[in-house]
């Protein structure tokens, strides 16, 4: 109880000689500000404004400095973040700016020249889509029966993307595409279909029954193209009048269900023809199996297609326009993430060789990452430039700082990966016993570099406790993948 007392009593006389140091200041900075008044206002009056600007300019600075330091901000977006309604201009720019970055845009630009050659051609092209074995490449054989199409009563026998001319009654040219089934083991097929599909004036899905969940999941993304989407429900042979009637219902209800809306005529129900096996019992009481050819029934597709081109909506090109403008946009966000991965590497490299070098060079090897400051500054800074992340300097201060108290708890470990990453290199003698710490440095500051990358990717910008976080949780594993490269480095320079 007594020393509480004598706790209290002391913070009570702290408070009072705050107190008496605040009223002393005050006093004091009254009596200077009103004296430097009087001898402004007696002197020439271009002293008193001189005087004025400069303290105005001085405080503007300091506010400044201190929005510089503490204010958040703008974050610029990431490129992968496609606009609703991206323009020809809007994608023409941004593939100048990267390919001036230097970033590799021929991909993006192939799909511009793409759109340029299909305008210049003057067709409606239609594409068939759907899972395997639905019969898309049967319907284009009876659209076009002297066509070469390719049909396999396997299924799956498209595994490319095919091109048949089609006039309709109008005598409008039509170009049918027929695209690899998705579903299949090939994801990278299902890529193919997808970004054809973009490039089409219309998507006519097929299926041969209700949809299947991947197939709901590729109708959403279809969707997402906003172009004019027909339903055809192929082999509905199968089906009595009032099953087909129930289950092309259900087709609507699950492009309902997805957010999509359909119109009743643009679902669909045919039969396109072919040959398929049927097992038939003899008199005997034996089967056997015969193949038997099965007529097309396709009329109602033939109409749709029609009624759509006739349609006087939103004219189709500019709708398969900003489909191939946002499929260009994808092209040009995957060629960028590569560039920053690269240029990512570039950057950890040169700051893990420069700090592999001070840690050489230090007379004793310690145990703060940051021996030079302005290593891991600056590498921070570039990396989140590649990023287009604009943090504060607290940020950058802070995200180090965190990750120099996980250094002492990694330490241990990146000695001891050093030592076997040095121990792969024969007839080191001594040389090792130099390196050792340069290693573990050089691995830690590896470390801190990709897990900064990890965090950047993600994030869009720099969290520094999220990063921080990634550093120490994968350590470990950027040790040991980065040892043997490290160790050489070292070597390298120690042998020079």
């Amino acid at each position: 109880m007594k020393l509480d007392r004598f706790i209290r009593i002391a913070i009570a006389v702290a408070v009072a000689l705050v107190f008496v140091i605040a009223i002393g200041a005050l006093l004091f900075i009254s009596e200077s500000a009103l004296n430097v008044w009087d001898r402004l206002k007696a002197g020439p009056p271009a002293l008193l404004y001189a005087y004025m600007a400069i303290m105005l300019l001085l405080a503007v600075t300091a506010l400044w400095l201190i929005w510089r330091l503490v204010v958040r901000r703008k974050i610029t977006p990431a490129r992968s973040a496609t606009p609703a309604l991206l323009s020809k201009k809007d994608i023409e720019g941004r593939i100048r700016e990267a390919e001036a970055a230097g970033v590799n845009v021929v991909e993006a630009q192939a799909e511009l020249k793409e759109l340029a050659t299909r305008q210049a051609d003057r067709t409606i092209n239609l594409c068939f889509f759907g899972e395997i074995s639905t019969g898309k490449s049967s319907l284009i054989k009876a659209l076009v029966p002297e066509a070469d199409v390719l049909i396999d009563v396997v299924g799956g026998s498209t595994d490319d993307v095919r091109h048949y001319r089609w006039r309709n009654e109008s005598g409008s040219e039509i170009l049918l595409t027929d695209v690899p089934g998705i579903g299949g083991i090939d994801g990278k097929l299902s890529t193919i279909a997808t970004d054809e599909a973009r490039r089409a004036h219309v998507v006519l899905f097929v299926c041969d029954g209700d949809l299947t969940r991947a197939e709901v999941e590729s109708i959403e993304a279809l969707l997402v193209f906003d172009k004019p989407l027909v339903l055809v429900l192929n082999k509905a042979d199968r089906f009595t009048s009032e099953e087909q009637a129930t289950l092309m219902q259900k087709l609507l209800e699950r492009v309902d269900e997805v957010g999509g809306v359909l119109q009743r005529d643009h679902v669909v129900a045919v039969t396109a023809g072919g040959e398929s096996d049927v097992v038939e019992q003899q008199a005997d009481g034996r089967e056997q199996t015969v193949r038997r050819s099965r007529p097309a029934d396709i009329g109602v597709l033939v109409v749709a297609i029609n009624r759509l081109l006739a349609s006087n909506g939103e004219p189709l090109d500019q709708r398969r326009e900003r489909a191939v403008f946002q499929l260009a946009a994808a092209r040009l966000a995957q060629a960028e993430a590569e560039y920053r991965l690269q240029r990512s590497e570039q950057i950890i490299r040169s700051a893990t060789r420069k700090a592999v070098v001070g840690a050489m060079a230090a007379i004793s090897p310690g145990t703060d990452i940051l021996i030079q400051g302005y290593i891991g500054t600056t590498m921070t800074q570039a990396l989140c430039k590649l990023y287009g992340a604009a943090p504060r300097d607290l940020d950058i201060e802070e995200f180090l700082a965190m990750s120099q108290s996980r250094v002492g708890r990694a330490l241990p470990l990146s000695l001891a990966v050093a030592g076997n990453g040095l121990k792969a290199f024969p007839g080191l003698g001594t040389v090792a016993g130099g390196a050792v710490h340069a290693v573990a440095y050089g691995l830690i500051f590896d470390a801190l570099g990709r897990s900064l990358v990890l965090s950047l990717s993600r994030h869009g910008e720099l969290v520094p406790q999220a990063a921080s976080k990634e550093f120490e949780e994968g350590i470990s594993e950027h040790l040991e993948a980065g040892v043997r490269r490290i160790a050489k480095m070292a070597l390298d320079e120690k042998s020079d």
